[in-house]
């Protein structure tokens, strides 16, 4: 990243350091967030729409529009209303991937989860091999330096293998909506070898696991766009990965009749787990 050099008072010094061993951040995060809202640019805050929770339950109607969302950030993953295809959002484009792969999502198309940031990574390493999914998240495990705050990662190069899913559109005009493990459970997979492609994700403090998937949660994107996902197993070598710790979070309630009056007081973790690991 760019470094900036200046000179300041020694009272704006004192204030840094005050606030510093107040807070416990960094020196950087202090200055940059200040310079963002002084210059009226977003800057690393995770923007959420919903609860991971609420999709479990089958909560996926209408929330907000992809242009809305646009707004929050260029950099994210989530899903469309009616569990209708799995959401890359990447270097502003928010792509959805059915059943016949990526396209870009229309402005106006409903999203009732996402998760979105402004990516500015402050790390960037080379992961010189990667035998499994399960691999890869122990060597980003390694560059994290909390458990406490969320990280986006963004990972590109060539994959020896990538295995992936999409849920598709499961509602009943009798039945109603789909519950996330209902959707799950006629997914789309696919499979892919020695493809060009990016890493979409983030990592979620365990303390949060009753709002988000806990851990790392990763969608692919092929660098020709005819392929992605939600990531199911991956392996390659050389993979350059970037990340950016987040300390600011926000999440917005969906003000929805389905959301609002919903029963979200269940322990959904294990339900969660069994929809993201399936395939």
């Amino acid at each position: 990243m760019p470094e900036l050099r200046c000179a300041i008072s020694r009272s704006l010094q004192d204030a840094l350091e005050a606030r510093r061993a107040r807070t416990g951040e960094t020196l950087d995060h202090i200055v940059m967030a200040a310079l963002a809202d002084a210059l009226q640019v977003d800057h690393a805050t995770l923007f959420q729409i919903s609860t991971t929770g609420a999709l479990v339950q089958g909560v996926t109607g209408e929330a907000i529009t992809v242009a809305e969302l646009s707004r929050h950030g260029d950099f994210g993953l989530g899903t469309f209303a009616g569990l209708d295809g799995e959401m890359v959002v990447l270097d502003g484009a928010t792509y959805r991937v059915g059943e016949d792969g990526p396209a870009l999502a229309p402005a106006d198309a409903q999203v009732p989860f996402a998760v979105i940031t402004h990516f500015l990574p402050q790390r960037q390493v080379t992961l010189e091999a990667v035998a499994s999914l399960a691999d890869l998240q122990a060597q980003l495990d390694l560059e994290r330096g909390s458990d406490n705050e969320f990280f986006a990662v963004r990972i590109e190069g060539r994959f020896e293998a990538v295995r992936t899913r999409t849920v598709g559109r499961a509602d009943s005009p009798t039945e109603g909506p789909a519950t996330l493990v209902e959707a799950a459970a006629g997914q789309t997979l696919f499979a892919f070898e020695q493809v060009e492609g990016v890493l979409v994700g983030f990592w979620t403090p365990t303390y949060l696991q009753t709002v988000n998937v806990v851990g790392w949660h990763l969608h692919f994107l092929s660098a020709d766009r005819r392929g992605g996902g939600h990531l199911l197993a991956c392996s390659g070598r050389n993979l350059k990965a970037a990340l950016q710790p987040l300390a600011d979070f926000r999440m917005a309630i969906p003000e929805t009749p389905a959301f609002l009056q919903a029963d979200l007081s269940s322990d959904m973790r294990q339900a969660l787990e069994q929809a993201e690991k399936q395939g």
